[in-house]
């Protein structure tokens, strides 16, 4: 095992970290530009306001999207398993 293939791989997992987060991120800051913009144009200030809208938008990311994530990440570790023995040897 070298530095390199370290490195490869962890550059892979941080991608696909990446990857995985940012549908959900870009769900939940799209969410809450959108309540903000509401709370300031209607003044009001509850905090707990932005909560059940992000909640449900994410739940919505997951159920459209997780069969393509979970499909990413067994990929990943099928790949990685199936370097166990290049990187021993």
């Amino acid at each position: 095992m070298t530095d390199s293939s370290v490195t490869q791989i962890a550059i892979q997992s941080i991608l696909l970290a990446t990857k995985l987060a940012g549908p959900i991120l870009i769900v939940s800051l799209l969410i809450g530009l959108g309540v903000g913009l509401l709370q300031s144009a209607t003044q009001i200030q509850e905090q707990t306001l932005t909560f059940v809208p992000k909640l449900v938008g994410i739940a919505l990311v997951i159920v459209l999207a997780g069969n393509w994530m979970l499909a990413q990440i067994t990929g990943f570790t099928h790949n990685l398993f199936d370097m166990v023995p290049h990187l021993i040897g």
